[in-house]
């Protein structure tokens, strides 16, 4: 019985400590938005709210802000995410081990914010840092990886950090815009409601603790490309004030609309839905929807190719388009650079986002398995490549480096930084490689993409199947974090931690390399990308 006992107050005095982190209850963390109170939770000093809607819309309409509620709205877990096209049935035992991802639930009704805030009510106007998850623009969620948890940075920057779900795929890009008012946006509704967060960010975040005056929108891959595609959006004009790119440059344009059209057409006639019966659309099952979608995808798709178009960047899968409204500009056009001229720029990779080693087995290959896939890649360029690769990144370890070396990425982004910077009187723009290689599962995930996203959020010991968990990594993270920090702050990443990192622009590449020891080189792979083209 005795023993009982103490095991009891064991526990008990565990729990105590456990929930002495974490407080939530009436009246704690309790904050007004324009739409009604919300409750969410405080642990480890940080004020957190999840799942709060920020708009509301029927199936391809345009969003609209959420009805008013009257009693405290709870919001201490995330909301739903948006449908996927593929549902995860099965996962990879090893990557997923690395990635950890968090499905969550899906419901087409998933417009969330969420928020990480030290203060509520104090009147003080703290740098929002707005994040644009990754996944394309077909999957994805702010709670998809555990880098994403906005609390470590809240608390070392004096930061607030939002993120965001929005629809995706087929829900957010179908164009069924020739079929009324209705559906006007529909091309585009994934990136107005991307818009309407932020206008959410404008008339709610003083209430948590944030100035609506200084924010900087932030995204990974996909979300890198979102960051591109707001900055050329006239309705999101001047609701950021800085931005990051992060894995997510592109080069290719847009679809235009009549493009657009064809498939919101061939959609239609996939679902034996006629132009004046459109609405039915709306409640046909999301599974018979995205079949129909790939059928017209790929209908659209052939017809572009018989006309010479070759199908190129997005190609024909789910994203923004040229619409003419919503998005008036292609993205790196000079209506769009205009609109953003006035908008800091930090724009970067990890050295070796998705590698090629992995896909043909070959992360512990031997050099002449390596030089035999150069050879079947890159013909009689083979010999070249290797020279160039080798003067580019002099630093490699193994055979395999040298066909991890990511020609995807990062030449849009050196791309997009040159562009960006010869803008005259333009606002200054920062170049970044991640070259830190991860010790995890021996060292075979090297740089991959997404890996500095732990460094970035100051997340290293809840990423540290990915990281390592490391004294290095956490080193490390305290200098990257603290770059995005300041550079939400002021627009310039530079910090006592790290060496001097000059402006960026075509004459002047001056390039900030994170690793063990950060250094700052000019761009070393240009005569590398030269003979890629």
């Amino acid at each position: 019985m005795k023993k009982t006992l103490s095991f009891l107050l064991i526990a008990a005095l565990s729990a105590g400590s456990v929930f002495a982190q974490i407080t939530s209850g009436p009246g704690i963390a309790e904050t007004n938005t324009e739409y009604g109170k919300v409750r969410g939770y405080i642990h480890n000093g940080i004020f957190t709210y999840k799942g709060m809607p920020y708009a509301t819309a029927g199936r391809f309409e345009t969003p609209k802000k959420p009805a008013k509620w009257d009693a405290i709205r709870s919001s201490m877990v995330y909301g739903p995410v948006s449908p996927l096209m593929n549902p995860t049935t099965q996962v990879h035992d090893e990557s997923e081990f690395v990635f950890s991802h968090d499905w969550g639930y899906t419901n087409e009704d998933c417009m969330r914010i969420n928020v990480w805030t030290p203060g509520i009510n104090d009147g003080k106007k703290r740098p929002v840092l707005f994040w644009i998850h990754g996944g394309g623009f077909a999957a994805g969620s702010s709670q998809e990886l555990p880098s994403y948890d906005g609390e470590a940075l809240a608390k070392k920057g004096d930061v607030v950090v939002v993120s965001i779900n929005h629809r995706l795929n087929i829900l957010g890009f179908l164009d069924l815009s020739a079929y009324g008012d209705k559906y006007k946006t529909s091309a585009n509704n994934s990136i107005v409601d991307m818009a309407m967060a932020l206008e959410w960010v404008r008339d709610n975040i003083s209430s948590f603790g944030g100035d609506a005056g200084n924010v900087t929108i932030y995204g990974q891959s996909g979300g890198g490309a979102k960051v591109n595609v707001l900055m050329a959006m006239p309705r999101a004009h001047g609701l950021f004030h800085k931005a990051i790119n992060q894995s997510g440059a592109f080069r290719s344009n847009m679809l235009d609309k009549k493009d657009t059209q064809k498939l919101g057409a061939e959609t239609l006639k996939e679902l034996g839905i006629s132009p004046d019966k459109v609405d039915e659309i709306q409640k046909v099952p999301y599974d018979k929807l995205v079949a129909a979608g790939n059928k017209a995808l790929k209908v659209v798709s052939d017809q572009l190719k018989a006309e010479g178009r070759p199908v190129q960047g997005f190609g024909l899968s789910w994203g923004p388009s040229l619409d003419g409204e919503v998005l008036p500009y292609q993205p790196l056009s000079e209506e769009a650079l205009q609109l953003s001229k006035n908008v800091p720029l930090m724009i970067g990779t990890v050295k070796n986002e998705f590698m090629a080693s992995m896909g043909a087995n070959l992360t512990d290959a031997s050099e002449a398995e390596v030089d035999a896939f150069i050879a079947k890649k890159y013909g009689e360029k083979a010999s070249a490549y290797k020279i160039a690769a080798k003067k580019a990144y002099p630093g490699y370890k193994k055979p395999s480096d040298l066909i991890d070396i990511d020609a995807m990425f990062r030449p849009g982004a050196v791309h997009q930084a040159n562009v960006k910077s010869a803008v005259a009187g333009g606002a200054p723009v920062y170049m970044y490689l991640f070259d830190w290689q991860s010790p995890t599962v021996g060292g075979k995930y090297k740089s991959m993409h997404c890996m500095e996203l732990p460094f970035v959020f100051d997340n290293i010991q809840r990423c540290e199947e990915m990281t390592g968990g490391g004294k290095e990594a956490i080193a490390l993270a305290a200098k990257v974090s603290q770059a995005w920090i300041n550079f939400a702050k002021t627009g310039n990443p530079n910090h006592a931690g790290l060496p001097a990192w000059p402006k960026y622009n075509s004459s002047n590449t001056s390039t900030m390399h994170f690793d063990n020891k950060c250094t700052v080189q000019p761009q070393q792979d240009k005569e590398l990308f030269d003979l890629l083209k």
